[in-house]
């Protein structure tokens, strides 16, 4: 056997030996991992991040999954939630740091500014990972650029606020059976760990994105949820109105009559409107 071949041969053999990590002389990348959320891949096609959000796991997708094919989507499990253990989310900042684990999952994935999708704290996630420049589209769903003002309040009024509620859920016996609570009744929520729940409570509550919206430069588009009461649509759609009003050439999307869950209560409806923010 002359040179050549034994060189090839040695470095089929080599490869092997490796797992394959050298097939073809080209090194390949490993596994994601994190301490703060775990990754899935299904489908093929350009690439989607879905984030889903306060206590729930990727499982809210799944009409997604099948209603709008043709695409490869990366599916957020933030641990914590959902039947994951915490890990590196047990204490501390959350938001944040979930934010800086997608843009480092993003990068060690090598994807090109995908399509990102969340819902609730998911779209605040969305919006964090849109302003690193990080998205070619973002998606909202259901969800202020003020956590607080999801329930009528302000970022600078009730931070101190949710510091303190934080304390209430999480060192309370009383406040830990609220959570529970609150778990069990959350759509796929079960599983999901009352302390982490409570870190992103006070992170959101602290969290406002207004001031930061016009530097947005991936296309913006917002799905909120209205019921079938007139006048209380038209409050909802005031509000979102409003704070999205600093993001020129935001897009507004009513969907209804739904709660929260929009991709639940109106498949096929969020579905169409997924479609079409993807297809652009």
């Amino acid at each position: 056997m002359n040179d050549a071949k034994m060189d090839r041969r040695a470095l089929m053999l080599g490869a092997l030996a490796t797992g394959g990590a050298m097939w073809s002389g080209v090194a390949q990348a490993a596994p994601f991992a994190s301490r703060r959320i775990a990754m899935t891949v299904r489908g093929s096609g350009a690439d989607v991040i879905l984030i889903p959000g306060l206590a729930s796991g990727p499982g809210i997708w799944n009409g997604v999954l099948g209603g709008v094919p043709g695409y490869r989507y990366h599916l957020v499990h933030v641990r914590g939630f959902a039947g994951l253990a915490p890990e590196a989310n047990a204490s501390g900042a959350l938001i944040q740091s979930v934010a800086d684990e997608i843009a480092r999952y993003i990068a060690a994935a090598g994807l090109k500014r995908p399509a990102i999708v969340g819902h609730s704290m998911g779209g605040t996630l969305a919006m964090l990972l849109g302003l690193k420049g990080l998205a070619r589209r973002v998606m909202v769903v259901d969800m202020l650029p003020a956590g607080a003002a999801m329930v009528g309040g302000t970022a600078s009024g009730m931070g101190f606020l949710a510091d303190q509620l934080s304390g209430y859920l999480t060192g309370t016996q009383a406040g830990r059976r609220y959570l529970g609570q609150m778990v069990a009744q959350t759509p796929g929520a079960r599983g999901s760990d009352p302390d982490v729940i409570a870190n992103a409570l006070r992170d959101l509550a602290n969290i406002d994105l207004t001031p930061q919206l016009p530097q947005l430069a991936a296309p913006l588009e917002v799905v909120y949820a209205v019921g079938s009461d007139a006048d209380q649509a038209a409050a909802i759609t005031s509000r979102f109105r409003t704070a999205y009003a600093p993001r020129k050439a935001t897009l507004l999307k009513a969907i209804g009559p739904s709660g929260h869950m929009v991709m639940g209560d109106q498949p096929t409806r969020f579905n169409a409107a997924l479609k079409d923010f993807l297809a652009v």
